[in-house]
């Protein structure tokens, strides 16, 4: 089958791999939609601390925001998978330390994650092979282009939960990118006042598109009590910026992550009686958010800016822009030959 490899940082091939086997316990997924991440772009780089850690290695196949249909399974897997249209987890903990058997598998020291830790390959190929147990099944209602959106939804679900929103509530989002927009979309539903901070005029023209009304420059933040601040951004400077601005008493979520260390004056953290919580993994928020999707409570799908085959994908890591790209933050990739080169 065709993967795409990162070989190096800023080398890569669309090469002939053999097609993977389903072993015990797992199943092969033909793959039809594929989200590109900035951990992909990390990878691309070769900034993603993983590397430098020795959690991951060149050559790697990135790619953990998929969707596709059961087409074979192992030892051990019933039989009614095979069809199934799935999404899956990204973190794969061992199943036996004390985080697994709490259910915070995403926190397995030794977890393996796919397409980003471990020599688990990711989904930028035709095919893919995980654990059965890291599926969850696609409704009707959710076509391979919102399931390949439920992972970043699941983590951006569980920041807006972390922000305990309601109505009357007022909630700032510092980053429009595809999280910091999931997390106003999912806010928005609470019935709290979502307000939005950017950078660039395109993307709070196109935060506005979506219906936020409240979109701002880092200079233009209007002095008002935010109950909230969710930093989605990778600036580092943002956190200490987030505890400044959230209300005393209120709470600040942090799931952007940037290059180098952000810092933030613990005393303010006190004096302020804020509450500080950290977003690591959409685990635990996936069968909410594909839940919301089928529902029609979040449509995630102007997101999507285009979609393209596995031979454009280098070129996208690359920070060039399909042509015809419209204007979301998201690029799709269907691996599935043949494939023009780009749609939307």
């Amino acid at each position: 089958m065709r993967a795409f490899v990162l070989t190096g940082p800023g080398a890569y091939e669309v090469q002939e791999v053999p097609s993977p086997v389903a072993a015990p316990g797992e199943v092969v997924v033909d793959v039809e939609r594929v989200g590109v991440c900035g951990t992909d772009v990390e990878f691309f780089t070769g900034e993603m601390a993983y590397l430098h850690s020795g959690h991951a290695s060149y050559p790697l196949r990135p790619g953990h925001e998929w969707s596709g249909r059961v087409a074979a399974v192992g030892r051990g897997v019933a039989r009614s998978w095979i069809g199934r249209r799935v999404m899956g987890d990204t973190m794969l903990g061992d199943g036996t330390c004390r985080r697994c058997l709490k259910g915070r598998q995403h926190l397995c020291e030794k977890r393996q994650e796919v397409g980003v830790r471990g020599d688990r390959p990711g989904a930028l190929a035709e095919r893919l092979a995980v654990p059965v147990t890291s599926l969850h099944v696609l409704p009707d209602g959710v076509d391979s282009v919102l399931g390949a959106l439920v992972e970043p939804g699941g983590n951006a679900l569980r920041a807006a939960q972390a922000a305990a929103l309601g109505p009357g509530t007022r909630a700032l989002v510092l980053g429009p990118g595809t999280i910091g927009l999931l997390v106003a979309m999912f806010a928005r539903t609470t019935g709290a006042e979502v307000h939005l901070m950017g950078q660039t005029d395109e993307s709070l023209a196109f935060a506005r598109g979506l219906g936020f009304e409240h979109v701002w420059r880092e200079n233009e933040i209007p002095a008002l009590r935010f109950d909230a601040v969710v930093d989605a951004s990778n600036a580092v400077h943002l956190p200490a910026a987030a505890l400044d601005l959230v209300e005393p008493g209120g709470r600040v979520v942090l799931i952007g992550l940037a290059g180098e260390p952000s810092r933030i004056d613990t005393r303010t953290l006190a004096l302020k009686d804020v509450t500080a919580v950290g977003i690591l993994s959409a685990s635990p928020g996936l069968a909410a958010t594909i839940r919301a999707y089928a529902a029609g409570t979040v449509d995630p799908r102007p997101l999507v800016a285009s979609t393209v085959g596995l031979d454009q994908v280098g070129a996208v890591l690359a920070g060039q822009r399909p042509p015809g790209a419209g204007p979301g933050p998201k690029i799709h990739v269907d691996p599935r030959p043949p494939f023009p080169k780009s749609t939307l």
